[in-house]
């Protein structure tokens, strides 16, 4: 008997985690379609769909097209500053993308696996008082979008929210800021100061790899409507992953906080995403080096 592969739409393709998920599922016997706007995902060895997700028409033609069996949704605008100046597209990117996709799906096919991603930026919208960006309220629409759909439509929608995530590849993540700028300092590009507003902040990161490990285990065992949170589980300070980043290069470099106040964060528990067997596999350490060497491998 001849099985075809599993059919998966993955959203954002051309991301961070886009092309990490792209590469992993591949590799785990999906027949893969990333969507992207614009940017090629020539090399990895996928299907590619061109279509913008803010337009309600397009929306529908692609899921028309690839009738997809799985979905991961990971298309958004996730630059929190950018969200201030047009919070009207980080609506429209984030919000009302994932209703689009979702009611197509509801359409054409919905038994399909749903993941959608969140953010440990959400906050409470019962507590008003806990917004604090743009950001925050689209990523929270997007969420109350996709459990309404999965309750009002008996849908299969499970959500993710990963905590900062971090590895190889371009990526406006703390980590790889450092990374850049201490490569830069490795080339003689860059004076070899390091700034950071606050040396003594706190957070959870995981690997960018673990956290696709974790999106697979979630389209095929993950409970719909659920939350499910992704993290190590051990906050660190960003002046803790600044030395271990110097122990990690020959190059001596100062640090300089604009501030030094313990801004610590709550530890994120991934207990009911540990229960269906998954657990971060990749040292925090590895995950730097692989930062470092990344962007020494690609200088411009």
């Amino acid at each position: 008997m001849n099985l075809q592969p599993p059919k998966l739409l993955i959203t954002g393709a051309s991301g961070f985690t886009g092309q990490h998920a792209c590469i992993h599922f591949l590799k785990a016997g999906f027949d893969v379609t990333g969507v992207t706007r614009k940017s090629s995902l020539n090399g990895i060895g996928i299907n590619t769909e061109y279509y913008d997700l803010t337009d309600n028409e397009q929306v529908k033609q692609l899921i028309e097209k690839v009738n997809p069996q799985y979905l991961l949704h990971l298309a958004g605008k996730n630059h929190v500053g950018q969200t201030w100046i047009d919070p009207i597209y980080s609506l429209e990117a984030n919000a009302m993308s994932t209703a689009y996709l979702l009611d197509a799906i509801r359409q054409k096919n919905p038994s399909c696996k749903i993941v959608v991603i969140g953010s440990a930026l959400q906050f409470n919208p019962t507590v008003m008082s806990t917004l604090t960006n743009p950001y925050s309220l689209s990523k929270t629409l997007q969420i109350l979008i996709a459990q309404s759909w999965a309750v009002l439509y008996n849908m299969h929608i499970v959500i993710a929210k990963p905590s900062n995530l971090i590895g190889p590849g371009l990526s406006n993540g703390v980590c790889s800021i450092f990374a850049k700028k201490i490569v830069d300092m490795e080339e003689n590009k860059s004076e070899r100061i390091l700034e950071v507003k606050n040396a003594k902040a706190h957070r959870d990161f995981i690997d960018v790899r673990d956290a696709v490990s974790a999106y697979e285990i979630l389209l095929m065992m993950g409970e719909p409507g659920e939350v499910y949170e992704i993290a190590s589980e051990k906050s660190r300070s960003l002046e803790e992953i600044i030395n271990m980043f110097k122990s990690l290069t020959t190059v001596d470099f100062e640090i300089k906080s604009k501030m030094n106040q313990i801004e610590q964060q709550v530890n994120i528990i991934s207990d009911k995403l540990k229960k269906l067997g998954w657990k971060p596999a990749i040292p925090f350490e590895s995950s730097l080096n692989d930062i470092l060497n990344f962007y020494r491998s690609n200088k411009n």
